[in-house]
């Protein structure tokens, strides 16, 4: 019969930190996702009534100039938090697609 190897104390001490470590970074992504799906819950109150105000004056349910206004600031704002342009110019893309969807769906 064999002896069990035995793990260094050290080694188990380090495995304990970094848990730790990854628990504190899994509740602060947790904390964010909620801040996140909240923020994107409020936005689209707000692009919800302005489909409603488009809707009941006729008005066309994409307006590109602002879109790319806001694309731009996007990406601009990504440098300055370190994040890719090319993600968040992504990101805005998609949310502008679903609110034009839905300023759509007003004006049926």
């Amino acid at each position: 019969m064999t002896d069990p190897v035995e793990t260094p104390q050290a080694e188990i001490d380090d495995v304990a930190r970094a848990a730790e470590v990854l628990m504190g970074h899994r509740e602060s992504i947790d904390r964010l996702d909620a801040i996140l799906v909240y923020t994107l819950g409020e936005r689209f109150k707000h692009t919800q009534a302005v489909g409603q105000l488009k809707a009941e004056h006729a008005l066309p349910p994409s307006d590109p100039t602002r879109e790319a206004t806001q694309i731009a600031r996007l990406e601009d704002l990504a440098k300055r938090a370190n994040l890719d342009p090319d993600f968040a110019k992504a990101f805005l893309n998609f949310i502008i697609q679903e609110v034009i969807r839905h300023h759509k769906k007003h004006q049926e």
